[in-house]
Order: structure tokens, then sequence, then C-alpha cells
């Protein structure tokens, strides 16, 4: 079972993850590891603490001589801006943040929830996606992401996988249209002129996917849920969409489906992909298509209104150091996010100790699917 813990405040020392379930004789590589990390701080709207942090990732077991050995893997990333200790408490907590639920919950201050609360968590995710999309790649799978929205600001035509991959290169939004991209500027630097903050949403793609990872049978084995779910982790994301999505709401029958066809050299395939490449669960071959909506950041300079939990006043919110736009950097994390679930479900289906016992599984499986 592929698993993983994360540990760590936004201002502590360290954030930490322990890996587990990884077959042995990966070759892990390090500065792809590094390069997603980096993508993570980039992009127009990041707030000043990108400009402190260079993250790096250490490895402190489960690999040796460059190579995973089966054993949980431990990922480090070091903080550069480390002042948890003499950091103010704060007593008005944010509209839209874990500050008031937490510290109720948890009968502590509003510092120590937004500390682990804080989407700095989201950088130790990245490496856990990145070492996961290292394993894909062995399976010819591959994961991109790209933004479709900000403000008002959208992206809406059709677009191949190796578009987005091309297209999206020097983008400060990560963005496939220049066009576009000038507009998800201009609503950034809006928002920045009056104090706000703005949202949007991104789409992941996933191709070289088999047909039939994930499940019908239980609720919690379907891989749209598990995708879904996992999105949903992430801070800020509202909501979570497969193919067409809302439309579908829009839509009849007749234009909601993929029909399907046959022939010696694909086997069974869509000329469509409405469903988002899973259906009943499980992938049907074709691409999974995902979108997540990440609302507003809820730290802004227009502080909101609130209440003092010491004096039990009305008061303005605290504000923190934060960013105005996190949808560019949201992409990326989305992408390892989406990339640790599909990993998770080749391993259950496929997994062995080692790679290439898992290989060998999955071989046979398509071979398998030959003579269906």
């Amino acid at each position: 079972m592929l698993q993983y813990l994360t540990c760590g405040e936004s201002h502590g020392k360290y954030l930490t993850a322990i890996l587990e379930g990884m077959p042995s004789g990966l070759e892990v590589d390090l500065d792809f590891i590094n390069h997603e990390l980096l993508k993570r701080q980039k992009g127009y709207g990041r707030g000043g603490r990108q400009k402190i942090e260079s993250d790096q990732i250490e490895i402190t077991g489960g690999v040796y001589k460059g190579k995973t050995t089966g054993a949980p893997i431990g990922l480090l990333i070091e903080n550069k801006d480390v002042k948890i200790e003499v950091l103010p408490q704060l007593f008005r907590p944010r509209p839209g943040h874990a500050d008031l639920a937490g510290a109720l919950k948890y009968n502590q201050g509003i510092r120590e929830i937004l500390e682990r609360a804080s989407a700095r968590e989201t950088a130790i995710r990245v490496a856990v996606g990145a070492v996961t999309r290292i394993l894909l790649r062995e399976f010819k799978i591959e994961v991109v992401g790209h933004v479709v929205q900000i403000g008002k600001a959208k992206f809406e035509e059709e677009i191949s996988f190796d578009q987005i991959l091309k297209q999206r290169e020097g983008s400060e939004v990560n963005c496939v249209s220049r066009e576009v991209e000038k507009l998800m500027v201009a609503e950034i630097q809006k928002a920045m002129k009056n104090k706000d903050t703005v949202g949007g949403k991104y789409e992941i793609r996933v191709r070289g996917i088999p047909i039939g990872l994930g499940s019908h049978v239980h609720y919690k084995r379907k891989l749209d849920g598990r995708i879904a779910q996992a999105l949903m982790s992430m801070q800020s994301v509202k909501a979570v969409e497969f193919g067409l999505g809302v439309l579908e709401a829009e839509t009849h029958g007749s234009g909601a489906h993929d029909e399907i066809f046959y022939d010696s050299k694909h086997g069974y395939y869509h000329k469509t992909n409405r469903a988002g490449g899973i259906t009943g669960g499980m992938t049907n071959g074709a691409e999974i298509l995902v979108r997540a909506t990440m609302k507003p950041i809820s730290t802004l300079r227009r502080e909101l209104g609130s209440v003092n939990m010491k004096t039990k006043k009305e008061e303005k919110a605290d504000f923190e150091r934060s960013d105005v736009c996190a949808v560019p950097a949201g992409s990326v994390i989305g992408e390892a996010i989406v990339a640790f679930e599909v990993a998770e479900a080749l391993l259950e289906k496929f997994g062995g100790d080692s790679l290439i016992e898992t290989k060998r599984n999955y071989e046979g499986y398509l071979h398998q699917l030959t003579k269906s």
C-alpha cells in the first residue's frame, strides 16, 4: 500500500515526509524533484516568502546508492524563514482560514493552527508527488497541469497534452495562451491594487494509463473519488470536476457519454473524452482530465471583519504575509497530488516488492488486454 505522512510547520525548522510502499530498484532523480519544487515557488502573484526559501530535497532514508530499497523513504526540506518561536500570538481569526475552527477544536492559539494549516506544507507534498512521478515514468505514464482560469480570465479552447507541455513553458501563470496570460496577469494586478486576492482554476491531465486502474466494487476504491478527495485536501481548493464536469447538468445523455470503438491496432477506445478518462471508478484508457477550482486566498490586506478572541469585540482580521494568487503554484501541486493517487492505484493492481516484479505484472496485464 502506497501512503505518506507529512510533518512540519510553516516557520518551523523542517518540512518532512515519510513515503511508504515504493518498490525497490527505482532510480531517484533528485534534480527532477528539485525542479518540481522550484516550479511550485514560481508564478505571478506569489508573496515574499518565495524570495526567502530555496527549497531543496534531502533524502534521509529508503534510498541506497540512488535507488529505492523498498523501505520507507524519508524526505526533508529545510526552511530558511525559521522564526516560529518568536512570532507573536494572534487573536483575530481570518475569515476563510482554519484559524477559528482550529483554535476552538484543539484549544490552542491561532498561531499554532495557522502554522500547520499553511499552504507551505504543500512543498513537501510536491516532493512526494515528484517521487511517484518518477515511478510513473517507468510505465510511460505522464502528468501535466496548466491554469485555465484566474478571476474572469479564462482559457476555454481544446488543447492536446503535447501542446500543453510546449505552450505553458515561459508563462508567468502556467497558461498555454499568451493572450489569456495577459488577461490573467491583469486580474492579479487588479487584486493587488485593491489589496485583495483572486482565485481560479487549473486542469491536470494524465496520459499513458491502461484500462482498469481503480475499481467499481467499493466506494473507497473508485479512482475519481480518490483523486477528488486528494485535490480537495489541498489548501484553497473548493471544487473538483472530471471531463465535462459541471456542464453535464445541461447536457443530454446522447451528448454526455463517450461512444465505444474497436480496431485491431488500438483495441477498445473512445473518440471523445467527456468522462475525463474514468468511468465507474476505473480508468477507461483515455487521458484522465480533472480540474480543480481554488478560492481566493483568505489572507488579504483589505482586512475582513472578525472578532477578537480575547475581548470578544468586533475587529478587523489579522494579516499574515501571503500570496495574492496561488493558482499557478496550485497547478504544480495538483500535478503532484494526482500523480500520487495514480501511482497508488498502479501499485495496488500491479505492485510487487521490486520494480522488476511490478513491471512484469504490468506487462502481463497489457498482454491479457490484447486477448480480450
